[in-house]
């Protein structure tokens, strides 16, 4: 198999996951600053242990941890609001809401990397807020959630282009290490200054430990490394665009486990496709792109 095919294969798989991700902060039944603090630490625990197996060395220069801390804590930002979307909202609004992280990263990645702007990733951004725009029309009562998640995207946006440049000289575990260990902490430091290590903070149903494990595990652990890894072969801008496949698989998944409450308006199918169709478009003029290339 193609090595480009291979890792875009395994990009999709790994959005899949994160479809699932979606459905877990669902099921979960602790609020998102929690959820949020207990997925960062068992995640970091987890890549340390990882790494002291292996033996990978700790060392960065002072300037890589720098960003590194400071693209921890976006990510963690981009989680809490994400999860907090899906409270207050549900799954399918959260998740479609999330695709426009393609109209922010072709606004972004041109300024972030210097070079000019190319026209159709703007279009297809646009076309992204277009699908947006249909779905809030039809679900106003989800006003909160679509802000939560457009303030979610934007983070997503930032911390991929931010990982598009450290991945060209970092290994990707030792990126996702401290930037894991660095969200976990300064969201420790804003559960004292909140004073919300009580007794209650740590009172968590079985069920909640398992998913909460699962998420830290395979949809983190795994899915993180793996999605910083494939930025190596593929553009920050196709990376986005195709997790707005999420809303796809997240919706079916959350029909499967969750039920009727996931159920939406037609117009919001219709939402949902427009975003749908942006991804196959890219697809397409891409591989015509590198095919003109090859030629």
């Amino acid at each position: 198999m193609d090595s480009k095919l291979k890792n875009y294969l395994h990009l999709h798989f790994i959005v899949f996951i994160w479809g699932f991700t979606a459905v877990l902060g669902k099921l979960i039944t602790i609020d998102a600053l929690p959820l949020v603090w207990y997925r960062m630490l068992i995640a970091s625990v987890l890549i340390l242990v990882f790494m002291g197996v292996k033996k990978y060395p700790l060392k960065v220069a002072p300037k890589t941890f720098l960003i590194l801390v400071i693209a921890g804590i976006i990510i963690a930002l981009h989680w809490v609001t994400f999860f907090m979307a899906i409270k207050v909202a549900n799954v399918s609004v959260a998740l479609a809401t999330m695709s426009t992280g393609a109209f922010f990263t072709a606004i972004l990645e041109p300024i972030w990397y210097k070079r000019k702007m190319i026209w159709y990733e703007v279009i297809f951004g646009l076309i992204v807020i277009l699908g947006l725009l249909i779905i809030f029309n039809v679900e106003t009562q989800y006003a909160y959630g679509i802000a939560l998640a457009l303030v979610s995207s934007l983070l997503a946006s930032i911390f991929s282009l931010m990982n598009g440049k450290l991945i060209q000289t970092e290994k990707p575990t030792l990126i996702s290490f401290y930037e894991l260990s660095a969200g976990v902490l300064f969201l420790t430091i804003y559960h004292l200054i909140q004073g919300n290590f009580d007794a209650d903070f740590f009172v968590i149903s079985t069920t909640d430990w398992w998913y909460i494990f699962i998420l830290a595990s395979v949809c983190t652990v795994y899915a993180f490394i793996a999605s910083v890894r494939i930025m190596k072969f593929i553009s920050p801008y196709t990376v986005m665009l195709t997790i707005n496949l999420e809303p796809v698989y997240g919706i079916v998944l959350a029909f499967l486990f969750i039920g009727d409450s996931e159920r939406m308006k037609p117009l919001f199918y219709l939402g949902a496709l427009i975003i749908l169709a942006t991804v196959i478009a890219n697809g397409i003029i891409k591989n015509k792109g590198k095919l003109k290339k090859g030629g």
